[in-house]
């Protein structure tokens, strides 16, 4: 999109080149609260996966570092498991704030939104949308104070998303501020789930047919199969396989090589050093740097076998347009949702 200038960092580990932060632009406005300085800032985060606290909880870490209150908003408290760390609330019980940040225009956003109009208003991808103007983009855009997304290619999917046209600042994504180091078991492939079945807290991936045959063709093959479950995914379509208790980034450093649905995940998979296949569907939408980031992708399970034995990391410039700075990026993204509010 118009306005993405981004400037190269140094490779990270040989193989990924970072981004510098892109410009930020957007009106000056008055903001609801006093001095910045007067007290920690409150944000309130709406998603489009209503209940699906995971990708806020990476900034956790760094909002209690800084004293800051940080709930997200939920239509009620069924699906939110106990113990969660994520702090939660309804739009009618939640505490004042000084920021209210989206992570994409769906239904549930744009109703906070709408509900909470005196508040400023951001936008933060945290996850990849796909590249078409959701229906209630419109509706956001004129608040709209701030863009992030974690790395230039995502921002410009962003953009085109929201239907705006307007720099977008890339900070990284929070998920790669602590990269583990690539220690690869031989024979070893990490499976990278999607959703098989949409439910009230979003949608599904179509592929997961494909994927489990996959799976089962790279077994037959002698490979080992370890799963990096989607937190909304049916552990019981996997539970055959080895599950992994970590999160999938830090799973894909013991794999020669990744195949899965392509999602947000990718690119950071990729940034450990982990080269990926993809697996897609005709009914399957993401956008194109998703599938940059693959060496290979795949429509029959009977390719498996070849494409991991085959694959390999894309060029660095492609990782870091995919990828986005690394290292201090959940810093950087609260660093810019404060200066909305220091406006």
């Amino acid at each position: 999109m118009n306005g993405l200038q981004v400037s190269r960092r140094a490779l990270l580990g040989g193989v990924l080149g970072g981004a510098a932060g892109l410009v930020l632009g957007g009106a000056d406005a008055a903001v609801a609260a006093g001095p910045a300085h007067s007290r920690p800032l409150r944000v309130l985060v709406a998603t489009n996966e209503p209940w699906g606290t995971y990708h806020v909880k990476p900034l956790l870490a760094e909002v209690a570092r800084r004293g800051w209150q940080l709930t997200q908003l939920v239509p009620d408290y069924t699906q939110i498991t106990p113990g969660d760390p994520v702090p939660v609330a309804t739009p009618a019980d939640a505490p004042e704030a000084d920021l209210l940040v989206v992570t994409g225009a769906g239904d549930w956003p744009a109703d906070c939104a709408a509900r909470l109009r005196r508040l400023p208003l951001a936008a933060s991808a945290l996850a990849y949308q796909k590249p078409v103007e959701a229906p209630r983009a419109r509706e956001l855009r004129p608040r709209l104070r701030l863009l992030t997304a974690s790395s230039p290619a995502e921002g410009r999917a962003f953009a085109q998303y929201l239907g705006a046209r307007r720099p977008v600042r890339a900070v990284g994504s929070p998920q790669a501020d602590g990269l583990p180091a690539r220690r690869p078991e031989p024979g070893l492939v990490l499976v990278l789930t999607s959703v098989t079945h949409p439910d009230a807290t979003g949608d599904a991936a179509p592929g997961t047919e494909l994927l489990l045959a996959s799976a089962e063709k790279l077994a037959a093959a002698g490979k080992r199969i370890l799963v990096g479950l989607h937190p909304r995914e049916d552990r019981g379509l996997w539970d055959r396989y080895e599950i992994s208790d970590v999160p999938s980034v830090t799973a894909s450093a013991r794999a020669e090589a990744a195949i899965g649905i392509p999602g947000t995940v990718f690119p950071l998979v990729a940034a450990v050093g982990t080269p990926l296949v993809g697996c897609t569907d005709p009914e399957l939408t993401v956008p194109d740097y998703l599938l940059a980031v693959c060496s290979a992708t795949i429509d029959d399970a009977g390719a498996a076998v070849a494409a991991v034995n085959a694959a390999h990391l894309p060029d660095a410039a492609t990782l870091a347009d995919a990828v986005g700075p690394i290292g201090g990026s959940a810093a950087r993204l609260l660093d810019a949702w404060q200066r909305v509010h220091r406006r």
